[in-house]
């Protein structure tokens, strides 16, 4: 299977032993870490990275050939878009519509989409293309999970601080293309020196270089 597919169903895995946390379901009401995000809309965000790869694989695909992985980006209206842009106000009710039916009903959707794909994932062929109906444009099926990657990761830290307890660990493998691509997105935001200066020389580096 190829790595960026057993990444992300690790990664899957973690988030679904998150929102399987207590915690979770104990803060289900109350404001999460993100502005204007409640736990549970932020539980149903983290549990549509799982939920919409199958959906996302059985879109048919136009022809024509796939945009790269930052030019996927480049094209997304939601990056620096502010808390109340209609974008993101769009993102909270789709979490909030996700989680609509509670806790234990997420969690067992997104138990039983991680055992979906752990089947179907290993036989697609390489070079499969995905197409994204939002976009509207296509990408390689692992150009489009190492997207869903790094949502699963930022999210995860996202809702265990919403709910106080420790981020997931995830192993290397899994980790280094979320780091990889939040480092190329940042370089295309800030440029090389402002991302080299935070990470090796402290005392030169801005304020911000966040990849968003």
């Amino acid at each position: 299977m190829h790595p960026i597919r057993s990444a992300y169903l690790t990664a899957a895995r973690s988030a679904v032993a998150l929102l399987a946390d207590p915690a979770v379901t104990g803060q289900w009401d109350a404001p999460s870490a993100l502005a204007e995000f409640r736990v549970g809309g932020l539980a149903g965000h983290l549990a549509f990275q799982i939920l919409a790869v199958p959906a996302v694989l059985a879109e048919p695909v136009p022809a024509g050939e796939p945009v790269g992985l930052l030019d996927h980006y480049a094209r997304g209206t939601w990056i620096g878009a502010p808390v109340d842009d209609e974008v993101n106000v769009g993102i909270r009710a789709s979490g909030e519509r996700v989680a609509a039916d509670g806790p234990e009903a997420l969690l067992a959707a997104a138990r039983a989409a991680v055992d979906e794909l752990a089947a179907v994932l290993p036989a697609e062929p390489a070079g499969r293309v995905v197409h994204l109906a939002r976009g509207p444009w296509s990408l390689t099926l692992d150009d489009y999970l190492t997207t869903r990657l790094m949502e699963l990761a930022v999210h995860s830290d996202d809702l265990a601080v919403s709910v106080g307890v420790p981020t997931p660990e995830l192993p290397a493998e899994t980790l280094d293309p979320v780091l990889a691509l939040l480092a190329r997105l940042a370089v295309r935001r800030h440029g090389q020196p402002a991302v080299l200066r935070a990470l090796s020389r402290a005392e030169r580096a801005p304020a911000n270089v966040t990849a968003f």
